[in-house]
């Protein structure tokens, strides 16, 4: 036994008594055993300590223990802390934890790991693009590995909501609109961050977040309220979530909006009846960040009352609020709330500390030597450079000017053109900002001497200097240039006519999108959009490169450039990857996980919707009276679900069903013949929809049910095939039963949601 745990065990079997075999031997009790001998240890006052869940405050290396979190957890009323990180300063604080409070029971240390800790991948929205689950997983590996190195054993992640309303910002943390490709990628993270075995020091406790439906505000307002029909939420909205509880996800954190009336945190129906109860879970849930204190504003209660109603509706963490520190004393003694349902939430707390191991080793997450060798690493950097590329949506490709040739003069031009801190996009908490690779140095770092690079900015972000203030929070600037708008223009227009092509870097800044970064208007801001047009009228060949956290409104943009490229926010290794793609070392093959739209007026806009009764009966666009359609609009959006150009082609044909009656228990295999019909080697994302002609409810008109990425060299042809299943066809009735209905089905296999082409099954039961 190593020294430190030998010093823990000491120290904690001495003080609570647990041992069997004496002094300075590892504990031998069950698991079970173990939390119940603890518990029974416990004053009230403690137990209501591992409930609470504050963030670090004042907390800094070498005075950790005169700090006022420090007083706290010595007198045992913390159960972790978040937004602490480095090994050498989380090691004095478990070392007050287990050494100083009277029962030594070790505290969680949670962060947001999002996309990635130091080597940041992706944005989720960019991530799920990529339709790749190895990638996806890995990149959570890589995020735990290199989280852990740094002492923290917990990250609020996957956030799994679906959003159909680009207007909501936080629709760049999530995986796009589609509850099968979102509850894949759900169980994609948990298995990256969690692995197979938690005890390890390489991985973390995952939390799947916001529970439930926070994707959906009136308004596409972060924040906002959430109202939706149950069916709804079990078919559309829920999938992602249950997903990852049926991965073994081992937290929850629950959502700020309410839910029938009643705020999520508070909510007994959602915490209890279908996290506990249909759907299993045994984990832990968290609340937001002040959620309990956030009910009030609601109107459901003083905080006493609604402190008691989080913890009876099945919330067991207090993140931030203190509500259950201040309140739960006298609401037990009231009768408001049980010692059982104390006793329920603090064995789930300890339980999640000792799957990780705490109580064996309470400084396994604490070595000091991990975070020079696991952390922003040459192997994990180029992992995030490869993941980036492929991440990338080709939107337009007018004549093939993409990729682009070695050699010339390129013209970098606008606001996000040599930016580095906003690479990395939101929510990247951990990660050192400066040492992200903008675009115009990557290029120049993989280019050499072959190509000369020349930069200009062109525009500020906005014309609006705050606008651009608030959408360049957290050290994410753009540094305003205080020049004109006419003398930056004419800067760039100088700069590109010394240039063979153009690459327009525009878009959003990092924080445009995000967290309490809902837009009314989604369009590329105007003062770009000037000088994209400006650019335009040179007569030289223009490709954009669109950084977004968002779907965003192009039809102008689409009409105009030769090309379109959209980069999300890359990570880290930014600059290279998209000098990757540009310049044909990478061939594009991500593919929209959510829709973009032709307006704002048209949103919501999502692939599986629902005929009317009057559906449109033309794919021109064309003007119908009395049918669902718009005066000014077309129904259609710009780019569909599952949207995505190579630099190559790829033909379908010979959509084939192995049988055309399905039985319970059996499976049919529907199967196409893909070929790369262009001049380069490139990947495919095969995408299976399957329609339901008939049902009791009203059903979509197509739904994701399966894909598959391949590879095929230029001229090369796969058949691709896909077990269909009873499963496959089951969805939530008016009764809110799981049920396949026997009936006809359309199976569709093609590059994007708007394939046409179908077989056709029976179910037979």
């Amino acid at each position: 036994m190593r020294l430190v745990q030998a010093l823990f065990f000491s120290i904690f079997i001495t003080s609570t008594g647990l041992a069997q075999k004496g002094k300075n031997q590892k504990v031998t009790l069950s698991k079970t055993e173990f939390i119940e001998q603890l518990l029974s240890k416990m004053t009230l006052e403690e137990k209501i300590g591992q409930l609470n869940l504050p963030t670090s405050g004042d907390i800094t290396t070498g005075q950790a223990s005169s700090s006022d979190v420090a007083k706290n957890i010595k007198e045992g009323k913390v159960g972790g802390l978040f937004n602490i990180k480095t090994a050498e300063k989380i090691r004095e604080v478990q070392k007050i934890a287990v050494e100083q409070s009277r029962l030594k029971i070790p505290l969680l240390f949670g962060m947001d790991v999002i996309h990635g800790y130091e080597t940041t991948f992706p944005i989720p929205l960019g991530m799920s693009s990529t339709w790749n689950l190895a990638l996806i997983e890995r990149s959570a590996q890589i995020a735990a590995k290199e989280a852990s190195a740094d002492g923290i054993n917990w990250t609020f992640s996957p956030m799994v909501d679906i959003s159909r309303d680009p207007r909501w910002g936080r629709v760049s943390e999530g995986s796009g609109e589609d509850a099968y490709l979102g509850s894949e990628i759900a169980k994609a993270m948990v298995r990256g961050y969690q692995g197979k075995d938690l005890s390890l020091n390489t991985t973390l406790l995952a939390c799947v977040k916001h529970f439930a439906l926070y994707g959906a505000p009136e308004g596409g307002r972060d924040y906002n309220t959430v109202d939706m029909s149950r069916i709804r939420m079990y078919n559309e909205y829920f999938p992602p979530y249950k997903a990852a509880i049926d991965a073994g996800v081992g937290s929850v954190m629950a959502s700020f909006n309410e839910i029938d009336g009643i705020p999520a945190t508070g909510n007994k129906w959602l915490m209890t009846d279908v996290l506990r109860k249909q759907w299993n879970f045994n984990g832990f849930v968290v609340t937001d960040y002040t959620g309990i204190q956030e009910m009030m504003e609601h109107g459901v209660g003083d905080f006493q009352t609604v402190s008691a109603s989080a913890l009876n509706a099945g919330i067991e963490m207090d993140m931030v609020s203190e509500g259950f520190l201040t309140t739960l004393p006298k609401s037990v003694a009231e009768g408001k709330v049980s010692i059982d349902k104390i006793d329920n939430a603090v064995r789930l707390i300890l339980s999640a500390k000792y799957d990780l191991g705490l109580f064996d080793d309470p400084y396994r997450y604490c070595d000091l030597k991990r975070n020079k060798t696991d952390i922003f690493t040459a192997a994990h950097r180029n992992e995030a450079r490869k993941t980036a590329a492929e991440s990338f949506v080709l939107l337009k490709n007018d004549k093939g000017i993409l990729p682009l040739k070695k050699s010339g003069t390129v013209a970098i031009i606008g606001p996000l053109g040599n930016n580095a801190v906003n690479m990395p996009g939101t929510w990247s908490v951990a990660t050192k900002h400066e040492k992200a690779i903008p675009l115009a140095e990557g290029m120049k770092s993989v280019l050499g001497k072959s190509v000369n690079i020349l930069y200009a900015k062109g525009s500020n972000l906005v014309a609006d200097a705050a606008y651009e203030e608030r959408a360049t929070m957290f050290g994410k600037t753009l540094n305003r240039d205080n020049r004109s708008k006419e003398e930056l223009l004419n800067e760039a227009l100088q700069v590109a006519a010394k240039a063979d092509v153009i690459v327009a870097a525009l878009g959003e800044s990092a924080e445009m999108s995000g967290e309490s970064s809902s837009r009314t208007e989604l369009g590329i801001p105007s003062v770009q959009k000037e000088l994209l047009d400006a650019l335009l009228k040179t007569g030289k060949p223009v490709v954009l490169v669109l950084f977004t956290g968002r779907p965003l409104v192009m039809v102008e943009e689409d009409q105009k450039v030769n090309a379109i490229l959209n980069v999300w926010f890359p990570g880290t290794e930014a600059g290279l990857a998209i000098t990757d793609v540009l310049f044909g070392d990478e061939n594009p093959s991500g593919k929209l996980t959510a829709t973009f739209p032709r307006s704002v007026g048209q949103i919501p806009i999502y692939y599986n919707t629902k005929n009317t009764g009057r559906p449109l009966g033309n794919k021109e666009g064309k003007f119908e009276k009395f049918k669902t359609n718009y005066l000014d609009e077309r129904n259609e959006p710009l780019y569909p679900f599952g949207f995505g150009l190579s630099y190559t082609q790829f033909s379908y044909s010979n959509l084939q069903l192995s049988s055309d009656k399905l039985r319970s228990n059996e499976k049919i295999v529907a199967s196409v013949e893909v070929t790369n019909t262009g001049n380069y080697d490139g990947k495919e994302v095969v995408q299976l929809y399957i329609r339901d002609v008939v049902g009791s409810v009203t059903r979509p008109v197509k739904e994701l049910k399966g894909f598959q990425k391949i590879f095929l060299k230029k001229g090369e042809k796969q058949i691709v095939s896909f077990e269909i299943t009873e499963e496959d066809l089951k969805f939530y009735n008016s009764e809110l039963e799981f049920v396949a209905e026997p009936g006809t089905f359309h199976v569709f296999i093609g590059t994007n949601s708007d394939v046409t082409e179908y077989k056709t099954f029976e179910l037979v039961k």
